[in-house]
């Protein structure tokens, strides 16, 4: 499930237009979609993720929650995503089933991703690959990461961090499984478009 393009809402306080936005998205094919609005107080992430949910019910897309377990599990989300430092895996995997989806971030470090398969992680995301506008300060993380995990874990990796078309291709052809993207998405003049060009980079791999 987690492979080809993974679309990271941004920090947007209009709703309307984040719907917007994200139907565009999906209409250019997104294959996981996170909801992440780091300014957004409680009530509004509650509102804005009650208004994804059916939206990506509606293209067959999992909707992720960043960070809030509790906004997962009251919405029935598909799954959450957590930092290293947003909790507990393995009682995370607990409270919210096997069903569900749970993606672990690792940034730079291997070891991280080892214990995070081991709690029963979903899927690992590794960044930043690339300088970011999102996280300008996050460590670098090697593209060599990609090429180990497919030796030494069993579950899909995910790259993040400053990634556009110009770069992606050399992130998967590392071995990166899906590719996290925010800003080369939903700041495009064409959002439906540009998520197109970043879901047809994958397409190679999925007919070889």
């Amino acid at each position: 499930m987690i492979k080809g393009l993974y679309a990271i809402t941004p920090d947007m306080a209009d709703t309307d237009l984040l719907l917007q936005k994200v139907e565009a998205a999906l209409l250019g094919g997104i294959n996981i979609l996170q909801y992440r609005n780091k300014l957004a107080n409680h009530k509004l992430q509650t509102q804005q993720a009650r208004a994804l949910l059916p939206l990506c019910r509606q293209y067959n897309v999992p909707l992720i929650i960043n960070d809030s377990v509790k906004l997962c599990l009251t919405l029935d989300a598909d799954g959450i995503h957590l930092g290293v430092d947003d909790g507990n895996l393995a009682e995370v995997r607990a409270r919210i089933g096997r069903d569900k989806i749970l993606g672990a971030s690792c940034y730079n470090r291997f070891d991280l991703a080892l214990a995070a398969q081991q709690a029963g992680a979903s899927y690992v995301a590794f960044g930043a690959c690339f300088a970011s506008s999102t996280k300008p300060n996050a460590p670098v993380a090697g593209l060599e990461l990609f090429a180990r995990a497919k030796t030494e874990l069993n579950i899909p990796t995910v790259a993040i961090g400053g990634i556009t078309l110009q770069n992606a291709p050399s992130v998967i052809q590392a071995g990166a499984d899906a590719i996290a993207v925010i800003n080369a998405i939903f700041n495009a003049n064409d959002v439906k478009l540009s998520a197109k060009q970043f879901s047809q980079l994958f397409k190679p791999l999925l007919t070889s």
